[in-house]
Order: C-alpha cells, then structure tokens, then sequence
C-alpha cells in the first residue's frame, strides 16, 4: 500500500504530461489556423467547420516585390502574385501525420474519448479606443485527463484555481490581446 500511495501520483504526473504534451500541439496548430485566418479575413474564427474548411480549401497568394525600375529614389514598389499555395502546406506541410479535420477534438486515449471538442470562442475588446479581435480556445483538466484518478485531478484543479488560473490549457484570450498559451 505505501509503494502504491507513491507510484499513483507519479503514474498520473507521467500520463498528465503526456496528454499535455499532444493538447498543447493542438492548441499551437489552432493558434496557426486562427492566425492565419486572420490574416486573410481580418478576424478570428469560432465556427469549427468553417476554420476547418478554410486550413483545408484556402489558398495563401505568393507575392513577389520589386522596386519600380523607372523609379531613382526606389520608393515605388511593384507587387506580383506568382502562384498560391494551399494554407494547410504553408502551415502544416511539415507534418505528415496532420489530418485537420481532426483539429477539433481534444487528443485523449480512445476508450475515454466521446468526441469532446476544445473551447474555441471569439470576440473583441478595446484597446486604446479600437477594437482588438481576440480568439480563446481551451479545453479543462477534467476533460484532458479524463479516466486518470479523480482525486488527483480535483487535487490539480484546486492548485491552480487558487493561483487565479484556467484549470486547464487555452491559448489566447476573450480578456487581453494575447495569442500566447498559458503553459508557458
């Protein structure tokens, strides 16, 4: 019983950081897909099928920028688009694994998953007297370390409630213009 009392939380730790290892990855994909669509139509997205359709179908332009030739003081830019690529192999192409319509769903073991889905939520703040999109997405302990021990998990829940922070990982922010995660 001693061994176990001590091999239980260290089991828990070690699977913890495992699943937060594979959130976090996601979230840092989601901030991507977020940031790039953006990028493209001035805002954040909250509508899952549409974020997903747009990293799939949508298409970034490659811009090419000369100074005009007849122009001494180089002042006059002359901007070409020489082709597009696909967002999701400017974003992703590096990963072979990467299946976006999987970006909705929380990364946790099969014989505990029922389809949970992250927390994505956008909006706007003022910020100097101008409004500042702002995306959040986040997922709870309790979801991402769902089948782990109970007690451990509300144990982890309470620690980090009474340091005033999320009980769980998110990236961005409905209160501040950050993008950033708060695993960091």
């Amino acid at each position: 019983m001693v061994v176990e009392s001590i091999m239980e939380p260290v089991r828990f730790n070690k699977q913890k950081d495992i699943r937060e290892a594979s959130v976090i990855q996601k979230l840092e994909d989601i901030r991507s897909a977020e940031l790039a669509y953006k990028a493209v139509n001035g805002n954040y997205m909250s509508d899952w099928d549409t974020l997903i359709n747009f990293i799939k179908y949508t298409e970034f332009p490659i811009i090419r920028e000369v100074a005009d030739p007849n122009d001494t003081t180089n002042s006059i830019i002359i901007r070409d688009t020489i082709g597009y690529v696909p967002i999701s192999d400017s974003l992703f192409g590096h990963r072979t694994a990467f299946n976006a319509d999987h970006l909705k769903y929380i990364p946790i073991p099969k014989e505990f998953f029922d389809n949970e889905k992250f927390e994505l939520n956008i909006g706007a703040i003022e910020r100097g007297g101008l409004p500042v999109y702002v995306f959040e997405c986040k997922v709870p302990f309790k979801t991402m370390l769902k089948g782990l021990d109970n007690q451990l998990i509300i144990n982890l829940n309470k620690k980090v409630v009474e340091m005033n922070k999320y009980p769980g990982l998110k990236v961005g922010s409905m209160d501040e213009a950050s993008t950033e995660g708060n695993w960091k």
